[in-house]
């Protein structure tokens, strides 16, 4: 098995929940970046990079099928699909996921949480939401160093 680090998926990448990438995950193998990228990674269709935050966005039909046939042709040369009629089907799959998570109004921010259970992978997704002035909630802060 391949280890699980994170790798910055690129600013504007169309990206899908990735959470396929985990299947034969060992939870006790994972430390560090690795838990990072399996709790909370958003997966880029282009570089294969993680995203901790997504946002919603209209995507175009062309762009849509170009994320099915990018993300097929990393199912079978990365995922051993067994042909690349099989990684297309997959590939669909994911990508139409995504996008019936993206019943928001444009600009929402989603957030990923992943655990192991009995079952498996459970994955939520959970809407990072606005506040009155029309931003987003903060969920951090920067603090300067006094040292």
């Amino acid at each position: 098995m391949a280890s699980l680090t994170w790798v910055n998926a690129e600013h504007e990448e169309w990206a899908v929940t990735g959470t396929f990438t985990f299947a034969d995950a060992d939870p006790a193998a994972m430390t560090g970046k690795g838990q990072l990228t399996f709790k909370n990674g958003w997966l880029g269709t282009e570089s294969f990079g993680r995203s901790t935050f997504v946002q919603v966005s209209v995507i175009p039909d062309q762009r849509f099928e170009a994320v099915v046939r990018n993300l097929a042709a990393q199912l079978h040369q990365r995922y051993g699909a067994p042909d690349m009629l099989a990684a297309v089907e997959a590939a669909r799959g994911e990508a139409e996921y995504a996008a019936g998570l993206c019943d928001h109004p444009a600009g929402t921010l989603l957030a990923i949480e992943r655990e192991f259970t009995e079952d498996g992978v459970a994955e939520r997704i959970r809407v990072i939401p606005k506040t009155d002035a029309g931003t987003h909630a903060r969920i951090w802060s920067v603090e300067e160093d006094e040292g």
